[in-house]
């Protein structure tokens, strides 16, 4: 059953012929690429690290405090930050320049409140 789509159809399963979902899949990888080509490792660690620190820091967070905890030159994160603030796909920050929400969460008031199995609570994006 290795490499099979099925799709179920009121009590039926059906299968879905691989020329129909690999040219998705590959269709899909391509625009992946296209749209995160951009990303180094230091982008992905920067994000990685935002999205996991917004939640117990529960503050919009300054590029200082990032470049601090990572280790890397200040205007390095900042350059970072702006890549993925233009890409429009990960971040967003206050004119202060500090992140306010990093998919998928935010410090920023909204109707969706998250409480994590830690017990910090915050809203998602």
């Amino acid at each position: 059953m290795a490499n099979q789509l099925m799709i179920g159809l009121w009590r039926y399963m059906i299968k879905v012929p691989p020329l129909l979902w690999q040219k998705q899949i590959t269709n899909a990888t391509r625009k992946f690429k296209k749209e995160l080509g951009f990303m180094t490792p230091e982008h992905r660690r920067v994000h990685h690290f935002v999205v996991r620190q917004l939640p117990s820091l529960g503050e919009p967070m300054p590029p200082s405090y990032v470049a601090e905890q990572l280790n890397l030159p200040p205007d390095r994160v900042v350059s970072i930050l702006d890549d993925l603030e233009k890409h429009m796909t990960f971040l967003y920050r206050n004119p202060q320049g500090n992140v306010i929400w990093a998919y998928p969460v935010t410090v920023e008031k909204t109707p969706h409140h998250v409480t994590f199995n830690t017990g910090e609570q915050l809203y998602a994006a």
